[in-house]
């Protein structure tokens, strides 16, 4: 569109035509007119129009020919195609139609007629670009309100683990690892299609974010508990296992205030269940075989490995050669068979994360060292 005006090829091997049609929409168009198909085809790669007024009895390239090839081409099937005849035919029209033509009009033409039926359907056209506008932009709205929703979700929820992580300072990088270890597995059950009736019906976009909050309940365990220098009492340990249940039960309080529960259903499985073991000796319910939901399942492989390679005050962390040898073991023990033998394939890549972000956090760490936090110390009060 050029100057407001919007522009009209018309083809037609009669040059009276050509000629009648010109002058009745000049004052309204931009006009380009040309003899055959094949010079409409050259125009087009320099032009391309608002609307075709296209003959059908042509000599090399007839209308329905050139309207085939005007519906094959990216470029140019989405420009609306009136066909020009002086048939009364039916039949022809119909076929017209069919190929895509969005009308007909009879030659002789008639000048109100014939600017009344290019009005109409440029304005239908006219419509149709700037609905399609509106919706493009409405997606584009969505999109990036939906973006922000979930980066502010990302960023409560970053906060909140490491909250966790910072109160229970001997497990750092646990999170991260965990995730990426879980990670491993579904992407493996999904390749084995196995418990594929379960997975397929997961969101994936939340089912991995989600296991961050496995150990949310930590938050409600004393500090003296949590980072006690040794191995717990058996009074102890009581204390420390509720905080599966109290992770499950804050999560689902805060699921009943919120309608979207994707992220959160799988949340509050992780949390409830990653202490359960196959055998049913977990803990909270002592829940056994496939009765513990997958989730809880995957996660315990995840959890325990990291446990095991990861220092405690009471321990010395184990090579990923003996943690996976625990593992192991601890199939139809503690573990499900199926995730054991799923975890013996996966279990140099478990190690290469192990090694990889070990490193990333001695780096990190050593960062901090080096780099001190120059706020002064608070005054001594009385």
């Amino acid at each position: 569109m050029k100057n407001g005006r919007q522009t009209i090829f018309l083809v037609d091997d009669n040059m009276t035509n050509l000629t009648t049609g010109k002058t009745i929409l000049k004052d309204h168009y931009d006009i380009f007119s040309m003899p055959s198909g094949v010079k409409l085809f050259e125009l087009l790669e320099k032009i391309t129009p608002d609307l075709i007024l296209l003959d059908i009895e042509m000599p090399e390239m007839n209308g329905y020919e050139a309207l085939k090839k005007l519906k094959g081409e990216k470029k140019t099937n989405g420009i609306p195609v009136v066909f020009l005849t002086a048939r009364n035919d039916p039949g022809s029209e119909l076929e017209g139609l069919n190929l895509g033509a969005v009308d007909y009009i009879s030659k002789p033409f008639s000048p109100p007629l014939l600017l009344k039926r290019i009005e109409n359907h440029l304005l239908s056209q006219t419509q149709q670009r700037a609905l399609k506008d509106y919706n493009d932009n409405l997606q584009q709205m969505v999109q990036k309100r939906t973006k922000q929703v979930a980066e502010l979700q990302n960023s409560i929820l970053n906060t909140i683990t490491e909250m966790v992580e910072f109160r229970d300072d001997v497990t750092g990088g646990h999170i991260e690892r965990t995730q990426r270890y879980l990670k491993l597995l579904v992407d493996k059950l999904l390749a084995e299609r196995l418990y594929w009736e379960e997975v397929s019906t997961w969101n994936l976009e939340f089912l991995v974010p989600s296991a961050q909050l496995h150990d949310v309940g930590k938050i409600a365990i004393s500090d003296a508990i949590l980072n006690k220098p040794g191995k717990l009492t058996s009074e102890e340990f009581e204390i420390m296992k509720k905080h599966a249940s109290i992770g499950e039960t804050a999560i689902e309080l805060i699921m009943k205030t919120n309608s979207d529960n994707d992220f959160l259903y799988h949340a509050k499985i992780f949390a409830g269940t990653h202490h359960e073991k196959w055998d049913g000796s977990g803990y909270p319910r002592g829940l056994k075989h496939s009765i513990i939901p997958l989730q809880g399942r995957l996660m315990a492989v995840a959890d325990v490995y990291d446990a095991l390679i990861a220092a405690r005050p009471y321990k010395q962390p184990l090579s990923t050669q003996e943690a996976e040898r625990i593992v192991i073991e601890g199939r139809e023990k503690h573990f499900d068979p199926v995730l054991v033998d799923l975890f013996k394939e996966l279990a140099p890549e478990f190690a290469l994360i192990a090694e990889h972000c070990n490193t990333a956090l001695a780096e990190a760490r050593k960062k901090d060292a080096a780099f001190p936090d120059p706020s002064p110390p608070l005054p001594a009060t009385a």
